[in-house]
């Protein structure tokens, strides 16, 4: 089980860190990826307006990269309502400390330059709806950078506990499938990410992606064409080295050489981008003009993880012996 939180269209990032992976284990295992738009209200509360358009650019840029619905289940977080009763009901077997320990907590407090006083109980328990999602569908592995860790590992502390509390052996340890992420460089040479405003989106057409490799950042020690290059300081050429390995070793030996001119290096790269995108792109035009076809995946999808999830919340409140209702509403007493 994995999923992303709904930020809308994805960068080149995302293809390399995480969907090739996907697309990969989607052959493997019995795949479940989720468009996790409850999570994002744990830091965006207040900035909820793009919500349902990011949802619908998400699964068209999954789709578009190859992610199968017919090998997994995509589906939108917040369609699964028992994930919600799910959260609950863990959470309340959770001590606090588990959650204020977590490190990913505390740089994302950091990095997004939150006072104690504002996070909110969502924030702090992240790692419980995330562990929520994950034993919904009985995930047993989840594909995760190294960054993410620290809360498969909470995940794990969650669902030990739940079985010993209540001497059963139904939830599996979830177990990270680390993932060898790439730290995608940015035209900026900074990590690509959206916030930082570097990115080359997996939608942006070819004029897009050409202006934005042309005002990327180049070695600042090459100001004419004549001088010697060092490409291990060029974001232009840590793009190469993602995107285009097989020609990465040229690229270098012809900039250190002074053989190949930035603008030249750079249109060439665009070219490369452009080349890799473009199939994608056109998946993706033809899903847009077909709404009804991806509103049925996305039903589809919501209906198996829910049917999942319901399984595995009706066999918790059983193991918890909460109280049981007939449909009517009476309650059923007794064993």
């Amino acid at each position: 089980m994995s999923g992303m939180r709904a930020t809308g269209q994805l960068h080149i990032g995302h293809y390399l860190g995480v969907l090739k992976n996907w697309i990969r284990l989607q052959h493997e295992y019995d795949c479940y990826f989720a468009v996790a738009d409850w999570h994002m209200l744990t830091t965006g509360s207040d900035k909820t307006d793009p919500l349902r358009d990011n949802t619908r650019d998400i699964v068209l840029d999954w789709l578009a990269a190859g992610v199968d619905p017919n090998k997994a289940t995509i589906y939108v977080q917040s369609a699964v309502l028992e994930t919600a009763e799910l959260f609950l009901l863990l959470s309340m077997i959770t001590p606090v400390n588990w959650m204020q320990r977590d490190p990913t907590l505390k740089d994302m407090i950091r990095d997004l330059k939150m006072a104690e006083d504002t996070v909110g109980h969502g924030l702090l328990g992240y790692p419980a709806l995330q562990t929520a999602d994950i034993l919904g569908v009985m995930g047993d592995l989840v594909p995760v950078g190294r960054d993410q860790v620290a809360h498969i590992e909470i995940s794990r502390d969650i669902a030990r506990r739940f079985n010993h509390l209540y001497g059963v052996d139904y939830f599996p340890e979830p177990r990270p499938l680390l993932t060898d992420t790439p730290v995608v460089v940015g035209v900026d040479g900074r990590k690509m990410s959206k916030s930082y405003g570097n990115d080359i989106k997996l939608a942006d057409g070819p004029e897009q992606v050409q202006s934005k490799i042309m005002a990327s950042v180049t070695d600042p020690a090459r100001i004419k064409k004549t001088d010697f290059g060092h490409p291990e300081v060029c974001a232009v050429y840590a793009m190469w080295e993602m995107l285009g390995r097989e020609k990465a070793p040229e690229v270098a030996e012809l900039c250190r050489k002074a053989e190949i001119g930035c603008v030249q290096d750079k249109k060439a790269l665009a070219a490369h981008i452009n080349e890799i995108l473009a199939p994608m792109q056109e998946r993706r035009r033809e899903l847009a003009t077909n709404p009804g076809m991806l509103e049925d995946i996305i039903a589809s999808g919501n209906a198996k993880a829910r049917a999942t999830t319901r399984e595995t919340v009706e066999r918790v409140r059983e193991i918890m012996k909460l109280n049981r209702f007939s449909e009517s509403g009476k309650p059923v007493f007794g064993a």
